[in-house]
């Protein structure tokens, strides 16, 4: 049979996969469309499956609210490039499996995976779809559903989401809070949330730096618990200044609004990911060999 330039153009708008490979899957199935179809889904999964090592540090945070503004999910989903997640379609993904953590109440990864978009594909496969499609290595991250009495969020850009659940205040006051944690990275809510190794490893640390001060053990014991003290303030919210008035804490700001917060998500893309660093002339030269 033979292969006209309309049924190749057909099969490429169905399936946004390139010329030639729409050609040769119609030329391997004698023109059947769906066969081909079939065929190029088969091909492009294992496509799909070989880029699954390469390492995707890249993507976006999605944030999902419900109207209530009782509920929030946010996920971290990755690719490889900028490019990609600056893209249409990514993006568009990324959202759409927000929105679905939210509907379906799914707060870990492998429920989300496993469960059906509007496409009627799961979220797996969709993505392992997008992956063949794009080119890209691409895979969510992580996911989480923050409830509470009083929920915000505040994005910064598409790279870093934060949710808040609060008891008392209003949603204005939550999004500065957000905000506030999405620029000073605090590591807990309060002091009692951070571990006691944690503690004790820089107390080690202050304790052989005092040492060398030659001053005696019961003024070393007060400025160890100076510096633990001051460590605290520094890396939990409560304690730290609020960006957007440096001369108040955040903890004094909640109390003067009669507003307590419950718990935080922040989600930062690519945080703690090593990512692969490569001479750009090698990576070139690599993908022309391969090509």
């Amino acid at each position: 049979m033979s292969i006209t330039a309309a049924m190749v153009k057909d099969l490429r708008e169905r399936t946004g996969a390139g010329m030639m490979e729409c050609k040769k899957a119609l030329v391997e199935t004698n023109g059947d469309i769906d066969a081909a179809i079939e065929l190029m889904r088969k091909t492009g999964l294992a496509k799909a499956d070989k880029k699954a090592g390469r390492t995707a540090a890249e993507g976006l945070i999605a944030i999902a609210g419900g109207a209530d503004n009782k509920q929030v999910a946010v996920v971290e989903v990755n690719c490889e490039t900028d490019f990609v997640a600056k893209g249409d379609e990514f993006p568009a993904f990324c959202n759409d499996v927000a929105k679905l953590a939210l509907d379906k109440q799914l707060g870990d990864v492998d429920s989300l995976l496993a469960a059906p978009m509007a496409n009627g594909s799961t979220v797996a496969e969709t993505l392992k779809s997008l992956i063949a499609k794009i080119g890209e290595n691409m895979n969510v991250r992580r996911v989480s559903l923050v409830a509470g009495d009083v929920v915000a969020s505040y994005s910064h850009g598409s790279r870093i989401g934060v949710v808040v659940s609060m008891e008392g205040g209003d949603e204005a006051l939550g999004r500065d809070i957000a905000m506030h944690i999405a620029a000073s990275r605090p590591q807990a809510v309060s002091a009692d949330e951070i571990s006691q190794d944690l503690i004790e490893k820089e107390k080690e640390i202050f304790t052989a730096q005092a040492a060398e001060s030659g001053k005696p053990a019961e003024i070393i014991e007060k400025m160890i618990d100076g510096r633990i003290n001051k460590f605290l303030k520094e890396i939990t919210l409560l304690g730290q200044p609020f960006v957007k008035d440096p001369d108040t804490t955040v903890e004094k700001l909640l109390k003067g609004a009669g507003a307590k917060v419950v718990s935080f998500t922040r989600f930062e893309v690519g945080e703690g990911i090593e990512k692969k660093q490569e001479n750009f002339a090698d990576e070139v030269m690599a993908q022309v060999k391969g090509s």
